[in-house]
């Protein structure tokens, strides 16, 4: 009687579990490495941050967040096809972030981190303002000066 409720329970099961495993959706494994840009190395402790994206290219709600290791590594499995929106943020770097189309089993993504950039001040001299200077580099004479 055993056997015959074992075969039952498999010949019940077995069906099930074949239709669930074509009807999950197909997913990947992303592999993260996170390094400096000006010299490679690898940052610590930077916050890798997943987020799905919709198909109007609005973020969804959700999303998972990683710590890279001390060789600047981090890794997720299971995260499904399509568009996915990748932000790292770590201390004494500029934010990072990008949309990528995940559409292999396996995906590496290398972020290279920058560091902050200067504060623009009206103040100094900006080599791309022309405008504001003639062409001998000297600013554009004071209506309102005296004449000497």
């Amino acid at each position: 009687m055993k056997k015959l409720g074992l075969v039952f329970v498999i010949t019940m099961t077995l069906p099930l579990l074949v239709g669930m495993a074509f009807a999950q959706e197909d997913t990947a494994l992303l592999k993260f490495l996170v390094i400096r840009d000006y010299s490679g190395k690898p940052v610590r402790n930077a916050a890798v941050v997943m987020h799905p994206v919709k198909k109007n290219g609005k973020q969804g709600r959700g999303g998972f967040e990683l710590k890279t290791d001390a060789d600047g590594k981090a890794s997720f499995e299971g995260v499904p096809y399509g568009p996915l929106r990748v932000q790292v943020l770590a201390d004494g770097f500029q934010t990072f972030g990008q949309d990528y189309d995940i559409s292999q089993a396996t995906v590496e993504i290398t972020i290279k981190m920058k560091r902050p950039a200067g504060q623009y001040s009206v103040y100094d001299d900006h080599p791309s303002d022309k405008d504001k200077k003639d062409d001998k580099g000297q600013p554009p004479p004071d209506p309102n000066a005296k004449p000497q």
